[in-house]
């Protein structure tokens, strides 16, 4: 079953203005900080594995306006549309990208790794598939712990290939934990297109076969999105069981930054692009009389400026001192006795 997003229609006009707003501000955060994130690392300034977002921000943006604080996100390596979405400050973001000290893991993490335990964002993980075992576990730990939390777990269509995944699910719903399971499904692990890696394309299928109630919605319509994601969540908070939300969508960018994109069309990434999320919903903002050029250009020039902000806060953070390096990596020895 696919969903179609629409506004609530007991919303005020002032009310869906706002929230659409809000909605796409969110979306274009994401795409300019990306966009300037591949132009820091074509200079050098951020190193590393880098994976960007570019397409797929109507997933993020939407699903998170279902959650709520004390809820935990588990990400995958192409994560920081969920940071900034979840409310990750953009500086700090940025200062773990370029490795330093000022950043949610003092910049030992970087761009795969980004991790606040105050915020419940527990990765990033670079191993496909990773996040999905430690999302049954934190989600298992608040049901034995009387806690009304959800975990949402984020993961790519290649990680259900993997043998974890099948794991993951059986156990989520063998202890009926609430997780909410979100696939992003961009039809491309790393090169291989979805019809090479699964013999059944439909990914929401395979929960059924784990009793598990599951939709696939239109990742590209961020109210799509998040309608679907508002009735995943509640019937998991009335339910305490897990639920799979497949979110079709499309990176516009090449897997990674080392990528030379030589499996797909170069016709069909433009077809996609067609379809960007953000363009589509300023262009329904536009036609409901809720944007007007000059509030599109000082939405631009807003996000400009914390982007600005956010670099100039990275590049003048302190870099981990020396002796400190081996903190947090080896155990300290006992003095001798």
């Amino acid at each position: 079953m696919r969903k179609k997003g629409a506004v609530k229609p007991d919303a005020s006009p002032d009310d869906a203005s706002r929230h659409l707003y809000e909605l796409l501000q969110q979306m274009l955060r994401i795409r300019q900080f990306e966009d300037k994130c591949a132009e820091l690392y074509s200079t050098s300034k951020i190193r590393g594995f880098l994976h960007l977002y570019n397409g797929e921000e109507a997933v993020a943006v939407g699903v998170m306006q279902a959650l709520q604080p004390g809820d935990a996100i588990v990400a995958t390596y192409r994560e920081h549309g969920q940071a900034l979405a979840w409310g990750i400050p953009m500086s700090t973001v940025m200062a773990e990208m370029y490795g330093k000290l000022g950043g949610c893991c003092r910049g030992r993490g970087g761009s795969m790794h980004l991790f606040d335990k105050e915020k419940r964002f527990y990765g990033g993980n670079a191993i496909v598939g990773g996040g999905l075992p430690l999302a049954v576990g934190l989600a298992l730990a608040d049901k034995k712990l009387g806690r009304s939390r959800v975990t949402c777990c984020f993961f790519g269509d290649g990680a259900a290939a993997e043998g974890e995944f099948h794991e993951a699910m059986n156990l989520a719903a063998l202890w009926q934990v609430p997780v909410l399971f979100v696939c992003e499904n961009n039809q491309y692990a790393m090169g291989t297109a979805l019809k090479y890696s699964h013999s059944n394309i439909k990914l929401a299928e395979k929960a059924n076969n784990y009793g598990m109630a599951n939709l696939v919605v239109d990742g590209m319509d961020v109210l799509a999105v998040e309608d679907a994601a508002r009735k995943a969540v509640q019937q998991i908070r009335n339910e305490s069981q897990p639920f799979f939300l497949e979110c079709i969508t499309y990176r516009f960018r090449a897997h990674s930054m080392f990528d030379p994109e030589f499996y797909r069309d170069k016709a069909e990434v433009e077809q996609w692009k067609q379809r960007c999320p953000i363009a589509a919903l300023s262009q329904q903002m536009r036609e409901k009389g809720y944007l007007s050029d000059a509030e599109w250009e000082d939405l631009n020039q807003e996000i400009d400026a914390e982007i600005a902000d956010a670099i100039t806060y990275a590049e003048t953070c302190d870099w981990e001192a020396l002796e400190d390096l081996t903190r947090f990596v080896y155990s300290p020895q006992e003095a001798s006795p």
